[in-house]
């Protein structure tokens, strides 16, 4: 690519960062990246009353923790600063006065009241799309005055051009266009001086130099109101690309409001999720690879990144999926990076205490060694656990079909024997016990192990089974055998 690759990602700060803008991000960071060019964060914080005061900071070391590291933003700053909207309201009012005085904007005077009953006249005679109807665009300079003169308010609105025909290359959706006839005059900067997106996003995209644009496919009718003032000044307009829609399992439109899904990045890094499997997951949420392969590193995405391959269909958030690379990525870390995913978990649970002694500590090591391989994030080693640290267990439906065994009684009480009699009481000490036990009663497979593994944890599956019984302790699970025993 010749052309000297920019992009950015331009956040409001009025809340947490959303899976939906962590995605626009990553794609943004990776095409970025795949050509050696520059990653922009850019503040677009004009929304004043919705601004909140973590906003910035959450955006910011979210992205990083996800391994999205930008190049220019207000922290590092950049030849093309500042990279906060609200610190480049001259410029946004230089470029207005400039339209204002070529005839391509002008004032409007029309009160919120007088605007509203225009939509409500335009609905009810049946018009689907209420659009401004042009009461100020023909004001004569003289009028303009008398209106100043009077001290009204006004804000400045875009003369949309009569017949205009607006084309893109779309990088995901290919040729699209607009007609200028479908658009009224839209406002370009409020009433309190505040420039509106549509005007500031296209003045920051040409001084910043931006030469690519992915976006969510929400913002695909706000393009040509934005190539509108492109042209307006003879500047080049970025390409775009036009991401489609995150959707849920039923296949609807992803909303804040969904409860069926986590939503913001900061709960997934709570929770013990790892930065590297969604930095993965997100990038094959509406790109795919070449190739069946599924788990890649850093460095093999953005080798790999091809905007040709983002998808045209909606991308399903498949939380299984994610859950599942996630322990793909858990199951290759050391046991230290294990134990430090996990422990403060326990320890926020109260199960254990920050103040361990080395006996206790290596007992907790142990367990948490235990359940490496089927860890889907840290906090789940709670509920993984939650046997080894209560006295009494609770039964399933499917537990108490395996506890009704005929064989149960006869199986405990030769195993409650074998354990009593263990002097050393560790995992192949057990497995020899269990094995004894099947010698003795003549009962093997699911007709031995299941009742073993439920009558010891009050699960069906876990952990390797002699492990599991070594840490729960030979008093404790004597104690529950015998309550089996006949």
């Amino acid at each position: 690519m010749t052309q000297e690759v920019r992009v950015r990602y331009a956040p409001s700060p009025t809340g947490q960062l959303h899976i939906g803008g962590a995605r626009t991000a990553l794609f943004n960071y990776l095409f970025a990246r795949h050509y050696d060019g520059k990653f922009i964060v850019r503040i677009e914080d004009t929304d004043t009353a919705r601004n909140i005061e973590s906003g910035e900071l959450s955006q910011l070391e979210n992205l990083t923790w996800l391994g999205i590291h930008h190049d220019e933003s207000i922290d590092i700053g950049g030849e093309y600063g500042p990279y906060r909207q609200m610190e480049r309201l001259d410029l946004y009012k230089k470029y207005a006065d400039e339209m204002l005085e070529n005839g391509h904007a002008y004032k409007c005077f029309c009160t919120p009241e007088e605007l509203e009953a225009k939509r409500d006249a335009q609905k009810e005679a049946g018009i689907a799309a209420p659009m401004y109807d042009g009461t100020c665009r023909h004001l004569t300079a003289e009028q303009v005055a008398e209106n100043e003169e009077a001290g009204k308010s006004y804000n400045i609105r875009m003369r949309v051009p009569a017949d205009v025909t607006y084309t893109i290359d779309d990088l995901v959706r290919g040729e699209v266009t607009f007609e200028s006839k479908d658009i009224g005059d839209w406002v370009m900067v409020k009433t309190n001086g505040i420039p509106t997106y549509n005007f500031a996003v296209v003045v920051d995209d040409h001084l910043m130099k931006i030469s690519h644009v992915f976006r969510g496919e929400e913002h695909l009718t706000n393009t040509p109101k934005q190539l509108m003032v492109f042209d307006v000044f003879g500047w080049d307009h970025p390409r775009f690309g036009h991401m489609t829609l995150i959707v849920n399992e039923e296949r609807k439109k992803l909303s804040k409001r969904d409860e069926s899904i986590i939503q913001f990045i900061t709960q997934y890094k709570d929770l013990g999720y790892l930065p590297e499997a969604m930095f993965n997951f997100f990038a094959l949420l509406g790109w795919s690879p070449v190739g069946e392969e599924e788990i890649f590193s850093h460095d093999e995405l953005v080798k790999q990144f091809d905007e040709s391959r983002l998808s045209k269909s909606p991308s399903m958030f498949d939380t299984d999926k994610l859950t599942w690379m996630n322990n793909q990525y858990i199951k290759k870390l050391s046991l230290e990076e294990v134990i430090e995913l996990t422990l403060p978990h326990l320890q926020a649970a109260g199960l254990v205490s920050e103040n361990m002694s080395t006996e206790e500590q290596a007992w907790v090591h142990d367990l948490i060694a235990l359940y490496q391989g089927q860890l889907s994030f840290g906090a789940e080693i709670v509920e993984l656990s939650a046997q080894f640290f209560h006295d009494t267990l609770e039964y399933d439906e499917t537990a108490s079909e395996i506890l009704a065994g005929e064989q149960v009684p006869e199986v405990m009480t030769s195993l409650k024997k074998q354990l009593e009699e263990l002097e050393s009481f560790d995992a192949p000490s057990i497995k020899a016990a269990i094995k004894a036990v099947q010698k003795e009663t003549g009962h093997k497979g699911k007709n031995l192990f299941m009742p073993v593994r439920v009558v010891a944890t009050g699960e069906t599956s876990g952990p390797e089974l002699p492990d599991a019984i070594a840490l729960i302790g030979k008093e404790k699970i004597i104690q529950r055998v015998g309550k089996f025993a006949k």
